[in-house]
């Protein structure tokens, strides 16, 4: 998961009391005038920017009922960097220099250019609201982290809920907890539409159209060519996506012993919002979660780690570990906290940290090495070509791509082999093990292509009315996977914001999509040109030069055109041709499976 930059304020009078550096007398600004300001306020913000993650951290990692202080640190720490990012005297200066930008280095421009559309979010001219929003989000997300789940009248974990989901085949039992995971939604509903109200007007007062825009703008790209860009993903995929839901509607229908449905029944789906069916599909020689039970949680960390290590990258410092919140908590621990997987750059330095709750299973053998693809990017942009100010992925859906991409390749057959993890001479079933890849990979991009992205489009830039958020939702579940609520859904409920990032992470999950695409690109490109593997059958460990490769990809952050990049490093434009090559061949598979079943969705999207 991101761990998105918050905007926050303090020493604006380091800038205050320097008018003269850039005046309306001066016809250009001078790259050594432009380096002195972006140094100042480099200082100032990673200091602010510090103040905040710790405040986020704390407030994410011990959540107590009734207890205000983390509350107030986070309000306190992100109202003083909204206000830095946010002064006008910030903006006023950047705009100036950026009318010289043809006269400077383009690292500056880069620079400017990010320290501007960080004050977008934070204008000091509309303060009063940046604090609103601050307070807002805070509550927001105290709520959501901090609701207590419960089935049947008993407490439970967002974990319990998805070990249900994932193995029960007690229909009852699976609406039950379904159910149970959307009740969440209810209590948060005013504060997602207050929330809109407020992200759109914060940055509507230097000039965005709505939020949606304003986050989407980070790519080079209007809302539209966003749109455009998710729904050609999806359309790509469709008819693959097509072939798959109408095998799942079957697979499930005997599984529960009923009809076939038209559309899937959300609660039948092995995940709360439909985006993963992997689970429905056990790959015979490749469960590896029976050689994992007796592991303890931090050999699985540890594994992570070694796999980085072998293709040359450094040892994680001793920091990470001290600092970084990796296990469950007891069940007696008087606190709670954010159960949801991420990895956090606290200083833009050498302050890496990792929020999760590691089990020794598959899920978290994968997310492992997710999430530390994110700690290694962090860490090989951290150099001194990289100023702080760019220190962050080529583009958001880069920094998701290389931590899936990691994921995915450690849970390959040869992979796994190599780590003694499953028996190198066990045959595997290959056409159900591409079944499984497709049931997460492709199943993904109608939710987070689809439904994700056009749910936050109507709600920022087309105003979505608050009665309407969870018809809205279902609407498009129904439209891009085929999927339909257990029972009627009404508007006391609102079902999209039992997703944390509709809440906390707001406006940008087409990076996700994104992610995935590049994940194949990147994939392709290393099993083929650098390992010579079959790219259904690859091991990555021990590879100095996909260290190497990855490195080139990685060290450079957001210090050049992600576009460029991508062409650099693997020859070619995003597309999803890597991906359906990938899975083409499961498609004779599907079809001869659905020979005579009735398709439900409609051949083109």
């Amino acid at each position: 998961m991101k761990k998105t930059i918050l905007l926050m304020a303090v020493l604006i009078t380091v800038f205050s009391c320097k008018k003269d550096t850039n005046t309306s007398e001066t016809a250009t600004a001078t790259k050594e005038d432009v380096q002195v300001f972006l140094d100042e306020y480099t200082e100032s913000f990673t200091k602010l920017y510090y103040d905040s993650a710790l405040a986020e951290w704390d407030a994410n990692t011990r959540i107590v009922a009734g207890d205000t202080t983390n509350a107030y640190n986070v309000q306190k720490a992100n109202e003083a960097l909204a206000k830095f990012t946010g002064s006008t005297d910030v903006i006023e200066k950047t705009r100036k220099f950026l009318e010289s930008k043809d006269d400077l280095e383009i690292v500056q421009v880069r620079q400017l250019n990010t320290i501007l559309y960080a004050a977008a979010n934070n204008p000091e001219t509309v303060s009063d609201l940046v604090k609103q929003r601050i307070t807002a989000e805070n509550a927001q997300n105290e709520a959501l982290f901090g609701y207590d789940f419960k089935v049947n009248g008993t407490s439970v974990t967002t974990g319990d809920i998805d070990k249900v989901l994932r193995e029960s085949n007690d229909e009852a039992e699976r609406l039950t907890n379904w159910e149970a995971s959307k009740e969440v939604g209810k209590g948060l509903k005013g504060g997602l539409e207050n929330l809109r109200k407020l992200r759109n007007e914060t940055v509507g007062a230097l000039g965005y159209d709505d939020y949606f825009s304003y986050q989407v703008s980070s790519y080079g790209m209007s809302r539209q060519e966003m749109r455009d860009e998710m729904n050609k993903m999806v359309k790509e995929v469709w008819p693959l996506y097509r072939e798959l839901h109408t095998w799942a509607r079957h697979e499930l229908a005997k599984k529960f012993d009923a009809d076939v449905p038209k559309y899937l029944p959300a609660h039948w789906l092995p995940n709360r919002w439909g985006q993963d069916w992997s689970s429905l599909v056990n790959v015979e020689g490749l469960d590896i979660d029976g050689v994992l039970a007796d592991k303890d949680p931090e050999w699985i960390v540890k594994e992570g780690e070694n796999f980085y290590k072998s293709i040359g990258f450094d040892a994680l410092p001793a920091s990470f570990y001290e600092k970084s919140s990796m296990y469950p908590l007891a069940a007696d621990a008087p606190y709670k906290k954010n159960n949801h997987a991420s990895a956090w750059h606290m200083d833009l330095e050498n302050d890496l940290r990792c929020l999760m709750s590691v089990e020794p299973n598959a899920d978290y053998y994968e997310t492992i090495h997710h999430e530390l693809g994110h700690i290694y990017y962090y860490q090989a942009y951290t150099n001194p070509n990289v100023p702080p100010l760019l220190r962050e992925g080529a583009n958001r859906g880069y920094h998701e791509a290389i931590g899936s991409l990691l994921g995915f390749a450690a849970m390959q057959k040869p992979f796994l082999a190599g780590k003694g993890l499953v028996d190198a001479d066990t045959k595997i079933d290959e056409t159900q093990n591409l079944l499984k890849e497709a049931l997460s990979n492709i199943v993904f991009l109608p939710f987070s292509a689809g439904v994700m992205t056009e749910f936050e489009n109507a709600l920022y830039a087309e105003n979505l009315p608050k009665d309407q958020f969870n018809k809205k939702w279902w609407e498009l579940a129904k439209k891009y996977q085929g999927m339909v609520p257990p029972t009627d859904r009404g508007e006391e409920f609102c079902d999209a914001a039992s997703k944390t990032h509709i809440n906390n992470d707001a406006a940008q999950y087409y990076d996700y999509a994104v992610s995935y695409i590049l994940l194949f690109q990147f994939h392709d490109h290393i099993s083929k040109n650098i390992l010579k593997q079959d790219p259904h059958a690859t091991n990555y460990y021990g590879s100095k030069e996909v260290g190497t490769f990855l490195r080139g990809v990685l060290e450079t952050g957001a210090n050049n055109d992600w576009r460029e990049l991508l062409k650099e490093s693997v020859g070619s434009e995003m597309s999803a041709k890597p991906m359906l090559e990938y899975f083409e061949p499961l498609m004779k598979y599907l079809k001869e499976q659905n020979k005579g079943r009735t398709y439900t969705l409609s051949e083109t999207l």
